[in-house]
Order: C-alpha cells, then sequence, then structure tokens
C-alpha cells in the first residue's frame, strides 16, 4: 500500500508526521506523494481540507483519515496517542470505505474565458466586494428567488457544521446525498422577498446562481478565495465524485456533533 501524511506545519504536528512516516515504513508500506493509496492528515480539520484539494484529481482511488493535534475535528478524529494503533490497523487491517456526497461549483463567465469547475468538501460561499449581494436563484430551471443581502452559503451535509451551522442551517448527516443553501443577512420588506429559511436540494436539483448586476464578487471554494469580476453565474449541485474516508472503527456522526458543540 503507498500513503502520504501531510501536517499542519507546527512543531507538534510535524514530529508526529514522522513518527507514523517511520512506523509505516517500518512496516513496508510505500510512501508516494503522488499517487497515495491513502493520505493521512495530521493537523485539524483545515489540514484534511487541503489534503483533499490536492487529490481532488484521483479520489476513485485515495482515502484520508485523519489525526488531530488540536481540537476534535469532523474529519480528524484520531488522537497523537492513538497513532500506534493507527499505523498497525493500516498495516495490518483492511479497512472500510466511507463515502460522503460533495458539492460541484461550476463558475461561467461573462467574456470569453472557459468555465471553471471545483468541488467542495464542505462549502461555497459567494458575496460581493462592496454592497449588497443581488442574485436570482433558479432551481430545476426555474427562478425560485431574487436574494438581496451579505451572502449565500451552499454546503454539503459534511460541511453543514461549518459556516453553514454558524448562519443557521440546518445539520445534516453526511450520509444524505444533498446541499444545503443558507443566506447570510437576507433583506426583507415591502420590495425585496426570500424564502428566508436554509433550502436543503436533493441529488437530482441544481441550483443556479445569476447576478443582477454586474459587480466584482468573492467566491470561496473551501479555504480557498477566488476573484470573480466576469461572474455571468454559478450552479451548484451534488457532484458525481464522492469523497473516501478510510474507517477502522465506529465513530458516530452525531457522537462527534455532540461531542463538538454539546
Amino acid at each position: 500500500m503507498k500513503f502520504h501524511v501531510r501536517s499542519r506545519g507546527d512543531h507538534d504536528s510535524n514530529i508526529l508526521s514522522q513518527r507514523i512516516r517511520n512506523y509505516l515504513e517500518e512496516f513496508e508500506l510505500q510512501p508516494d506523494e503522488e499517487e497515495p493509496d491513502i493520505v493521512i492528515s495530521v493537523g485539524g480539520d483545515g489540514t484534511l481540507l487541503e489534503a483533499f484539494h490536492q487529490y481532488t484529481h484521483r479520489l476513485d482511488h485515495t482515502a484520508f483519515v485523519g489525526v488531530h493535534t488540536g481540537h476534535l475535528g469532523f474529519y480528524a478524529d484520531w488522537k497523537p496517542d492513538e497513532v500506534e494503533k493507527l499505523v498497525i490497523h493500516i498495516a495490518k487491517t483492511p479497512f472500510k470505505i466511507v463515502e460522503y456526497p460533495l458539492l460541484e461549483v461550476i463558475i461561467r463567465h461573462t467574456n470569453e474565458e472557459p468555465e471553471d469547475r471545483y468541488l467542495a468538501l464542505n462549502e461555497c460561499t459567494v458575496k460581493t466586494k462592496v454592497g449588497s449581494l443581488v442574485m436570482d436563484v433558479e432551481i430545476k430551471g426555474d427562478l425560485f428567488e431574487t436574494f438581496r443581502g451579505d451572502g449565500l452559503c451552499l454546503s454539503t451535509p459534511s460541511g453543514s457544521t461549518a459556516y453553514n451551522k454558524a448562519l443557521g442551517g440546518a445539520i445534516l448527516h453526511p450520509s444524505l446525498p444533498c446541499i444545503q443553501m443558507a443566506e447570510m443577512a437576507s433583506i426583507n420588506n415591502r420590495v425585496y422577498r426570500t424564502v428566508g429559511s436554509p433550502l436543503v436540494l436533493p441529488q437530482h436539483h441544481t441550483c443556479l446562481l445569476k447576478p443582477r448586476y454586474h459587480d466584482e464578487f468573492q467566491v470561496t471554494v473551501d479555504h480557498y478565495t477566488l476573484s470573480e469580476p466576469e461572474m455571468k453565474s454559478i450552479q451548484c449541485r451534488v457532484a458525481d465524485e464522492r469523497v473516501r474516508f478510510a474507517r477502522f472503527r465506529p465513530f458516530p456522526f452525531w457522537k462527534r456533533v455532540k461531542e463538538s458543540f454539546i
């Protein structure tokens, strides 16, 4: 089996990452950053997000597992004092694969630039650089509403505990093949009106966001920030690809929610 260990970069994470590499090589596993079968992320959820984006081109072949060197995360669920046990599992035990849905984001431009396609493990957000965001929201090709406010957030079920939750969105179990749209400070008065609640869209529904006015937009895809001065639309739906996590022991999702927030 080929592996790669990705560290958050701080002192403790680097030392722990080297220990994991040494242990795995003692079991005659092969380090391979280009085409790993498994990626061990050492740090936090942010580190695993970075690892995910490094390997979006080979999600069918690479599985992820996270070791947290800070607070317990939703993706990084092994503790530093458990790395020997984790290494033995990786080296000796056929692991179970758990797959989570991803968000596909397609940005189309008003100029001749080709469209850009991204995958998000957590969420995509859209705002304007200055002033309020005014966008038509189409669902399955029909105009649903015209949004006016600070911005919109579209999240995956596994990302529903992140920015989406802070916006008042629902926490969704990551086994559900859907996406969720939450509003950021929408304007509702006699002129402008939005649904005012998060929307959960199933796998076969597509959400299309169309700006009403030419503006410079700030789009985020997980931890990446994009400046889009020539944006025609953003199309969001459940991606055909799925992220694969290596599971060596049960760790129920609702237990993570309880330990993280309650």
